[in-house]
């Protein structure tokens, strides 16, 4: 059975991208080279509501790149992947190539 997470009001469904540990040739990276809190963003919630009860939009899309908090969201795990559930005030920014 699939199942699928969508998240309510301002929250992000975020899956965590895990950097490489070594290079194309084989040489071993240190972890502190390969660590960058980031994800691709794979669920929204519709936003939040002002106190006019106007909808505020969540400021990412699905399939962007974000940088993430060191610490802090909620783990979600769905079948065999791990999931983090972050507010959109928390997610730092977007990453473009």
């Amino acid at each position: 059975m699939a199942k699928r997470l969508i998240p309510l009001l301002n929250r992000v469904l975020v899956e965590k991208i895990v950097p490489p540990s070594k290079t194309h040739a084989g040489i071993l990276l240190p972890e502190k080279a390969t660590k960058l809190n980031s994800g691709k963003v794979v669920a929204v919630g519709a936003g939040t509501h002002d106190k006019e009860g106007k909808l505020i939009p969540v400021s990412v899309k699905e399939g962007d790149t974000v940088l993430l908090p060191e610490y802090g969201g909620t783990q979600v795990k769905l079948g065999d992947k791990e999931y983090h559930l972050y507010r959109d005030d928390d997610i730092l920014g977007t990453l473009h190539d």
